[in-house]
Formats: structure tokens, C-alpha cells, sequence
């Protein structure tokens, strides 16, 4: 809370919103040479707790499952189900679904990071992270598609059948663009902004609620109760997001693949 009301007020009593230096935070504490600050502390927390929530579902397999293991098979079910085996096939899918299961649970944590209290910044709202999962799914899509067809997959990437030869002056140049520069980029830029903006739009509301609260007084808490309310809604809106997000970044994953492996390559 103290936080919040240094981030909503200064001395002179006027308001602060949320400053895009959040995502820069200082350095805390440093192990053997490597910085930790805010956000890379909140990546190593996500992860550990993906990891304990994996080896309580698993570590006692039985063949009626447990609440743990019920829970942990649900997620993986989803993402094998729904997700792999709905795009590339039972065969396709058995070979990509590690990746695609550990992209959809990593996105996810460090996404759900952004509402939890004391923590309040989601793991992915920097550009290291969500960058190094694009390339991933980036050679990957290249990968797939050489090992499937290593003599045609870059020639019917860059000239896909049926145009006239004279439209591959205009279309070769869209499609090398839109294939091998845009992907990467957008599945990037797509899953970072979310959470930039969902960070940056809770903490306004709260900021502002105490501000009003806190700073202002007397009728202004009215407005704090809206700004508060906002948040709350906000708050669950993030939710969903966080999960969302994780489900188009693997479904995407998915779709490049399969059009690697696809016949016609």
C-alpha cells in the first residue's frame, strides 16, 4: 500500500500515474555476477510454482487421479486436446505437444503474475521473455517445415502454387515478409502489449483510488470507490487475458507449424 500512495502522490499533494520506468526496476540483490530485480524475481517465482504444481500432480500417478493430479491432467488435456491434436493430428501433435504444453503454461503463469498481490507485474510485460518464446516457435515453424519437406518448403513458402509467374514479383516479396519477419514479431509484440497495458491500466485505477482515498479526502473518496470498482472488474478482466494470451501463443505456435508440415510442402 505504501507503495501506491508514493506512486499516486508526491509532496506537493498532486496526482502520479503509472510511468512506463515500471518496467525498468533497479536491482535488488545480485547472486554470482546475475542482477535480479522486481520482474526477474516474479519469473523465477512463477516458474518454481509451475514446476511445484506439475510435481504434485505427477509424482504419485494413480488411475483414479486426486484433486492434484485431476488438476494437472485438466491442463494438459486441454492444451493436448484442444491445441495440438486439433491442428497437427495425433501424430503431428505427440511430436510438438512439450513445447506446446510448456509454452502455454509458462505464458500463463507469468502472465497471472500481473494480479497477484505483492507481486502486481506479470512476468511477460518486458520483451525478454515473450521474445525468446517467438524465436523458439519461430525455428520451430522452420524446422518443421524443413524436416518435412527439405527441398520445397522455402520455394512453396516464397512461391506458393497457382499464382501466375509474373504476380511473384508482388507476391514473393509479401510473403517472405509476412512468413519469416512479421511472425516472430507479432506473436512478440501481440502477447507483450497485453500485459504492458493491463499492468499499466491496474495500476492507475488503484493508484487513483489511493489517491483519492488517502490524499484528497473528504468528497473525492467517492470517486475512489469508482476507481475502485474499475479496478476489481479490471482485475478479473486481467484474468481472463492472462489466460487468453497463453492459449493464442500456443494456438498460434500450432498453426505455424501446421503449415509447415502441411502436404503441399
Amino acid at each position: 500500500m505504501n507503495l501506491l500512495v508514493q506512486a499516486a502522490s508526491s509532496d506537493d499533494g498532486s496526482f502520479h500515474g503509472p510511468s512506463i520506468n515500471e518496467f525498468f526496476p533497479p536491482t535488488l540483490f545480485t547472486i554470482g555476477g546475475l542482477e535480479f530485480n522486481r520482474i526477474i524475481v516474479v519469473r523465477v517465482l512463477a516458474t518454481i510454482a509451475l514446476l511445484l504444481i506439475f510435481w504434485l500432480g505427477t509424482r504419485r500417478m494413480r488411475l483414479i487421479p486426486g484433486r492434484y493430479q485431476s488438476v494437472v491432467e485438466m491442463g494438459l488435456d486441454f492444451v493436448r486436446v484442444n491445441i495440438a491434436e486439433d491442428l497437427l493430428g495425433k501424430k503431428d501433435g505427440r511430436r510438438f505437444l512439450p513445447l506446446l504444453t510448456t509454452i502455454f503454461f509458462m505464458v500463463l503463469f507469468f502472465n497471472i503474475t500481473g494480479i497477484i498481490p505483492f507481486l502486481n507485474i506479470a512476468g511477460t510485460s518486458v520483451i525478454a521473455v515473450p521474445l525468446l518464446l517467438a524465436i523458439v516457435a519461430y525455428i520451430t515453424f522452420i524446422y518443421a517445415g524443413i524436416k518435412k519437406s527439405p527441398k520445397n518448403f522455402f520455394k512453396n513458402a516464397l512461391f506458393p502454387p497457382g499464382v501466375p509467374w509474373p504476380l511473384y514479383i508482388i507476391v514473393t516479396p509479401i510473403e517472405f515478409v509476412s512468413t519469416f519477419i512479421l511472425r516472430p514479431i507479432t506473436l512478440t509484440l501481440r502477447l507483450l502489449m497485453n500485459m504492458v497495458v493491463g499492468h499499466l491500466l491496474l495500476v492507475l485505477f488503484f493508484t487513483a483510488t489511493t489517491f483519492f482515498f488517502f490524499t484528497a479526502g473528504g468528497w473525492w473518496a467517492l470517486f475512489g470507490i469508482g476507481t475502485f470498482a474499475f479496478g476489481f472488474v479490471f482485475t478479473l478482466f486481467e484474468i481472463l487475458v492472462a489466460v487468453l494470451q497463453a492459449y493464442v501463443f500456443a494456438l498460434l505456435t500450432a498453426v505455424y507449424i501446421q503449415l509447415a508440415v502441411a502436404e503441399e510442402h
